[in-house]
């Protein structure tokens, strides 16, 4: 155990231990409390803080579907501080935002890949009650344009996964983007809004309860934790996948020894039981995506987006 503990240090030292010093590492989260980012956030940093002997806070700042935390991460020093865990919206960012005032490939260095969920496609069972995918398909194709679907901002998953729904199901529902998911599903569970396409991290604790209603996961298999809920595929919407994905990058400039030693650490939380269980729960997978393998997919993620956004019209609401 000790020598695992030290292990950190060692590949840091002595740039580590001075960027340390008493001061709390933070991660810049860019949406508000309560959604899919903070989900997995809150319990993956509070082991961290645990394991490393260093309090590892959250900041969240929320707006414009995530952009306005990134580029306020993009400026922070890179001393090993500061981190930034954003999302699959960031790779659609660039396809929706003509004006960022950030780069995330030349502004920022990929450290992991934190966790990956299929989409859900969930509904209010009061507003839209409809007993599974192909319900509310007809649903819709009864309705055009008059049931609403939130989602966590333009530009974010939510509303490309909507948009591709749409695209490959010939409907139109109506996008209404808030400032973060854990707003749109508060709206959902009250039933101003009909539907959403959802990280299922997020969804997770309002399916279990009964609030909202899973009809599929937009998945190749069914998640993790959610065995009952079929795949958009065997659900009638073959071809639809999206997952969303959490990511962690440090800022340009950060001493390759402290992104080393910040992988030791997530490799280590990954295994632990803790967090095996809490992951298992939100429908995600431990992940084992590090350093340039995990910019690599960003980069991929950032191309099919891109091609969803041209093909789909979609614009900022």
């Amino acid at each position: 155990m000790k020598r695992r503990t030290l292990l950190p240090a060692m590949l840091a030292a002595p740039w580590l231990a001075q960027a340390q010093g008493n001061k709390p590492q933070t991660w810049i989260v860019p949406f508000p409390v309560g959604g899919g980012t903070d989900a997995f956030a809150r319990p993956l940093t509070a082991a961290l803080t645990r394991q490393m002997g260093r309090q590892v806070l959250i900041d969240n700042k929320g707006g414009a579907g995530g952009t306005v935390g990134a580029g306020f991460a993009s400026r922070q020093a890179p001393d090993g501080n500061s981190f930034f865990m954003g999302a699959v919206h960031h790779a659609i960012a660039p396809s929706m935002y003509p004006r960022l005032d950030y780069r995330l490939e030349e502004d920022f260095i990929p450290v992991a890949l934190l966790a990956s969920v299929p989409q859900v496609i969930v509904v209010h069972p009061g507003q839209l009650p409809v007993p599974d995918l192909k319900g509310l398909l007809a649903a819709v194709r009864a309705k055009p344009g008059r049931l609403n679907y939130g989602s966590a901002g333009n530009g974010t998953s939510h509303h490309l996964a909507g948009e591709l729904f749409k695209l490959q199901t010939k409907t139109f529902i109506t996008h209404i983007p808030y400032r973060g998911a854990g707003p749109a599903l508060q709206d959902l569970v009250a039933g101003q809004v009909e539907l959403m396409f959802d990280g299922l991290g997020s969804s997770s604790p309002h399916i279990k309860t009964g609030r909202v209603k899973a009809l599929a996961v937009a998945g190749a298999k069914r998640a993790v934790g959610f065995p009952d809920v079929p795949t958009a595929a065997e659900a009638g919407v073959p071809g639809y996948e999206v997952s969303t994905w959490y990511g962690l990058w440090a800022p340009k400039g950060t001493a390759k020894e402290v992104i080393a030693a910040m992988q030791a650490e997530l490799r280590t939380a990954f295994a632990s039981e803790e967090i095996r269980k809490i992951w298992n729960g939100l429908g995600a997978d431990t992940p084992n995506l590090y350093g340039d393998a995990f910019g690599q997919m960003v980069a991929a993620e950032t191309k099919r987006w891109a091609e969803v956004v041209k093909r789909s019209g979609a614009k900022l609401d």
